[in-house]
């Protein structure tokens, strides 16, 4: 794309995810020698995840009403800073001072990325034709998922150079030259506050959401995804190295296979036009790639499987979150967005509750299937009824 601010805004999102998926690898690991502690990793992940949730819920009816560009660029300051205090534990030799700066790094972490995501998402219109959108989404999608892929091999070239502790100065640094970068996005209007409570904002806000059945459809659509990905998350290693007898690096392969699909699905989905049919199919086939796990007989097969979901869940990833954008009232974009990430955000630890057996008893491979079919059966009732409405251009409806 020629669109120089929609570059802007990719140039800083692709450095912050380096450095927010490198510091991530490191907290992992220094917590882990410092404490050689499963319980301590958990609480990490709980002090990130829980405080952001609720700050999801109770952020929306405030993000209509903020200079989007302003509030990106000093979340990625206020990150550059966080990622100083474990660093500053180290300088000070203490490994209290060393926990205590990692506890509060996951917590600034938790507590500014479900504003930087919903803000980030819903400036794009502000950023991009309608017609750039689905293109824009993918590049973005596709770009995130690249990074996962690469940070953890980056990081470990990195750590046969330099100290461990380094990585978190490295962070900081990526997170200011983001925060540089994202300094030249174009300014934005916000939305006057009209006097009135939080509590009626938050309800004006739910109610507007479900007033509109394609910002639900496509919410609810996305979510069984996350819900798919987080159970997959707990699936993977036991498919791998307990039920096909893997090694790890038949493992890795298996991890990377997504993320390489995913970038060529993003490369594919300029070729395509933006019929909503093609966003149904791609959501299907995604499905249909965990399912194909349940009989998948080698573990060449499973490489191949996730190959094929990387490639077709981008368009409906990056198709949907178009339609959203497009659909949802521009003067609560931001709000409507915070809502959106929500509920994806919610559905993930169900999905990983789900693959963990806490309360279902699935082998490993039935599990793919069902979590296969959860996106099957409604991606394909909307694909028959897509076909039966189809709009003045020709292109069936969402």
């Amino acid at each position: 794309m020629k669109n120089k601010a929609f570059k802007a805004l990719w140039v800083g999102e692709i450095v912050s995810e380096l450095a927010g998926a490198a510091g991530g690898i490191i907290n992992g690991l220094i917590l882990y020698e410092l404490t050689g502690s499963r319980e301590w990793m958990g609480l990490l992940w709980l002090v990130y995840f829980l405080p952001s949730l609720v700050l999801q819920g109770m952020s929306a009816p405030f993000l209509n009403h903020v200079a989007k560009e302003k509030v990106l660029k000093r979340i990625q300051l206020l990150r550059s800073a966080a990622y100083l205090f474990p660093l500053i534990g180290y300088v000070s030799g203490m490994d209290t001072l060393v926990l205590s700066g990692l506890i509060l790094l996951q917590l600034c972490l938790g507590l500014l990325q479900p504003i930087y995501a919903s803000l980030s998402f819903s400036i794009l219109p502000d950023l991009c034709r309608e017609e750039e959108l689905t293109e824009a989404n993918g590049i973005l999608d596709g770009t995130m998922r690249l990074m996962s892929f690469l940070a953890p091999g980056v990081t470990a070239l990195l750590l046969i150079v330099v100290p461990t502790q380094l990585i978190y100065a490295l962070s900081s640094g990526l997170f200011l030259f983001s925060a540089l970068s994202l300094s030249r996005l174009p300014q934005t209007e916000a939305a006057e506050w009209i006097k009135g409570s939080w509590w009626h904002e938050l309800k004006e806000g739910y109610r507007v959401f479900f007033r509109y059945p394609v910002l639900v459809r496509m919410t609810g659509l996305s979510s069984l995804v996350q819900f798919a990905v987080g159970a997959a998350m707990v699936l993977s290693i036991p498919f791998i190295r307990g039920e096909m007898g893997g090694s790890p690096w038949e493992y890795a392969l298996f991890s990377a296979s997504f993320p390489i699909g995913y970038v060529l699905g993003t490369w594919m989905l300029k070729k395509m036009p933006l019929y909503s049919w093609i966003m149904y199919a791609g959501l299907i086939g995604g499905g249909l790639s965990f399912a194909l796990l349940w009989m998948a007989p080698s573990i060449p097969v499973a490489w191949g499987c996730e190959l094929l979901g990387g490639l077709l869940f981008p368009l409906f990833n990056a198709r949907s979150a178009a339609i959203f954008q497009q659909a949802a009232p521009r003067e609560r974009l931001a709000q409507l967005s915070a809502v959106r990430l929500l509920m994806l955000r919610i559905t993930m630890p169900l999905g990983i509750l789900f693959g963990s057996n806490m309360f279902f008893t699935l082998s490993t491979r039935n599990a793919f299937l069902t979590i296969g079919l959860i996106i099957i059966v409604p991606a394909s009732f909307f694909l028959i009824r897509s076909h039966y409405g189809v709009d003045k251009n020709g292109r069936a409806a969402a």
